[in-house]
């Protein structure tokens, strides 16, 4: 198994965003042994999932209490360097889905994101970046996701084409966006 320096080493940048997003991922890897903790106050690895049904056409996209949007699922490493792992635990705290599986075990993008800061169990988390693998998960669409009220206020399948509509979060929509452009690559070539 890769180690988290070898993931982020081995991903092949989708655009000159993520080529400069994984050069500052390896270097703060390179500089801080504690990367993968959110003891790390500047910033810290996490794990993201986008889970779409065997079709590409639907998507799970949970309403997050913080950031008052749909959005993807994910969370921090919290120290575990197999971020395909911690992809698929959030995932399914996330959404409740039991049917969930890598569609491929790479990481499918990255990105730095800026996280406002916020207060979270009634404890101050500072401004700081989330240094971020996507990992592109499938779930069978006929199951419902269950909603988690310590995660977020709600979640549900979406309408891939319809999706970001929903997304209030202006922050976020380029990062959705790429990656919804390359899932539509993907399903061309099923």
């Amino acid at each position: 198994m890769k180690n988290v320096k070898e993931l982020f080493s081995s991903y092949q940048p989708k655009n000159e965003q993520e080529k400069l997003d994984q050069r500052l991922i390896l270097d703060f890897i390179d500089r801080n042994p504690d990367a993968l903790k959110r003891s790390n106050l500047a910033a810290h690895i996490t794990a993201s999932a986008f889970v779409v049904n065997q079709a590409f056409d639907k998507i799970v996209f949970a309403y997050h209490h913080i950031y008052q949007s749909w959005a993807w699922v994910g969370g921090h490493a919290d120290g575990d360097d197999d971020l395909l792992k911690v992809s698929l635990r959030e995932a399914k705290e996330e959404t409740g889905l039991q049917t969930l599986k890598p569609y491929m075990n790479d990481i499918f993008t990255i990105d730095v994101i800026y996280v406002h800061n916020h207060i979270k169990k009634n404890v101050y988390v500072p401004d700081h970046l989330h240094l971020n693998a996507t990992y592109l998960l499938v779930a069978d669409d006929n199951e419902m996701p269950i909603h988690n009220p310590l995660e977020h206020q709600d979640v549900r399948w979406f309408s891939l084409n319809e999706v970001m509509s929903y997304v209030t979060e202006e922050r976020m929509k380029p990062v959705y966006q790429k990656a919804f452009e390359w899932m539509k690559i993907l399903k061309e070539k099923m």
